[in-house]
């Protein structure tokens, strides 16, 4: 396996100003941004930046909420992101003062109409950045059992690892993000809570969890209901929480149904496209490789051929496809042929990507394909796709190219690390077309030619063959050790 394949599948993103119309949407920011608009020279604060309490039935009125307990909070989380959003500036109180009034309008405010959306959207991670420190913030359940003599709050007794609860949160996140990009993952649809739970608590090789293994895996679902319910509102998550009945059922930690028709119930969560670009920026910022589709587009040929090596089909496909749009046809073609050279390892790999890139390309890429018939590299390639797309006058390759390109077709097979069977199929089916197959790949003139007969010789399911293979192999490399 290459070792500078990328850490995570690419993701396909939506275009910077449906993510930007997604941002403003996001009901925190949206309230965030109508009390930024509400605040102004008599609007009171507390030491921390925090609306002063007889301001908040007022603020919870000017979201379209009731001026109760439940208004108050709401518009108090949504002040605390208009505060670290810089969407409004707050003064300090002064000497013993406890709160202070002369909210301004910040800069940040300004750029969600004015700005462009890349603007928005950083105004709109830096909410998710205080949502996701309020999601991994400590729960008090009896504030008063945690006051110091000093009268203040005793850290000490909180039980509470910061680094811990951000580690946990964001391997969760890293987790729903893999399957939602991967291919055969979940795509669109929302994930079990209790599936995301297990994954970051039971062992890879453990077969049936323990019961203290499934306590653990509870105590994480309650955890992650009561955090994807704070990070909803900024727009990173569609969540469907855990069904309240199930605490009166089951007490305060209910244990996973295996019933898949009522798996719903223990919560379903789903990344939203901004979701998507959310976590993909963190992964970034934290050094963690997570591409995206489009990366290559401004890119040469061999960055091309070389970056999709190890994508999935479709991304793949979607990145070329980027990279073809406005280039002209017959250049682009020729610069993948010319990238596709080589006797480097990576080189059969980036033959097969080239011959699939130029399909893509279509009929238009025909001159450049022709142009290279006689290339000991492509010309086996060119004669593949040229049949392909039933163009006529296509010379019959010699045997010798015959050979390289078997030996080159398997060798970029082997790196990609595909479906066994397929593979098997391949080379079953090369051996038994050509007679004395084995006899003429030992001596092809191929950087690979050894290895890819010590691969038939573990894959044919003929015992026979593979012990043939075996054998030209060691002839193989004999030769290249002379």
């Amino acid at each position: 396996m290459a070792s500078d394949r990328p850490t995570l599948p690419p993701v396909r993103l939506r275009a910077e100003a449906e993510l930007a119309r997604a941002a403003l949407a996001a009901p925190l920011l949206a309230g965030a941004v109508r009390l930024a608009r509400w605040a102004g020279p008599q609007t009171r604060v507390g030491a921390g930046g925090e609306l002063a309490d007889d301001q908040l039935p007022a603020a919870a009125e000017v979201l379209g909420l009731e001026p109760d307990d439940d208004g108050a909070a709401h518009a108090s989380e949504a002040w605390r992101v208009a505060v670290d959003t810089g969407l409004v500036t707050v003064p300090e109180p002064e000497g013993d003062e406890d709160e202070a009034a002369g909210v301004t309008a910040g800069e940040q405010l300004a750029l969600l109409t004015k700005g462009s959306p890349a603007d928005v959207l950083a105004v709109w991670l830096d909410g998710f950045d205080a949502v996701f420190a309020d999601a991994t913030a400590p729960v008090f359940d009896e504030l008063a059992d945690l006051i110091g003599e000093d009268g203040e709050i005793d850290v000490a007794k909180l039980d509470w690892d910061p680094e811990a609860e951000t580690a946990f949160l964001e391997g969760v996140l890293g987790n729903l993000y893999l399957l939602t990009v991967s291919e055969g993952g979940s795509g669109e649809g929302p994930v079990p809570l209790p599936a995301l739970a297990a994954s970051m608590i039971v062992p890879d090789d453990m077969g049936e969890p323990t019961d203290d293994v499934l306590e653990q895996v509870s105590e994480a679902m309650m955890r992650l209901d009561d955090q994807f319910r704070v990070l909803e509102p900024i727009g990173l998550v569609e969540y469907q929480p855990v069904d309240e009945a199930l605490m009166a059922e089951e007490g305060e930690e209910p244990v996973p149904s295996v019933d898949d028709e009522d798996v719903s119930r223990y919560g379903m969560v789903r990344l939203t496209p901004l979701g998507l670009y959310g976590i993909r920026t963190r992964m970034l910022e934290a050094g963690v490789d997570a591409p995206a589709v489009g990366d290559l587009t401004g890119k040469g040929p061999e960055a091309l051929l070389d970056g999709v090596a190890h994508y999935p089909s479709e991304a793949a496909r979607g990145e070329v496809e980027l990279w073809l749009a406005g280039r002209e046809p017959v250049a682009a073609a020729r610069e993948l042929l010319a990238a596709a050279r080589g006797a480097d390892e990576g080189s059969p790999l980036r033959r097969l990507h080239c011959q699939q890139a130029l399909s893509l390309v279509g009929a238009e890429a025909e001159p450049a394909v022709r142009e290279v018939l006689d290339d000991p590299e492509l010309g086996g390639l060119a004669r593949v796709w040229l049949a392909e797309r039933g163009a006529a006058d296509v010379p019959a390759p010699p045997e010798a190219m015959i050979f390289w390109l078997a030996v080159d077709t398997i060798a970029a097979q082997l790196e990609m690390d595909g479906d066994l069977e397929e593979l098997q199929d391949l080379i079953e089916g090369l051996t038994g077309r050509h007679d004395g197959f084995f006899d003429a790949v030992w001596r092809v003139e191929h950087p690979a030619t050894a290895d890819v007969l010590e691969a038939m010789g573990r894959l044919h399911r003929d015992k026979r063959i593979a012990k043939e293979a075996r054998k030209s192999a060691f002839k193989a490399r004999s030769r290249t050790d002379d």
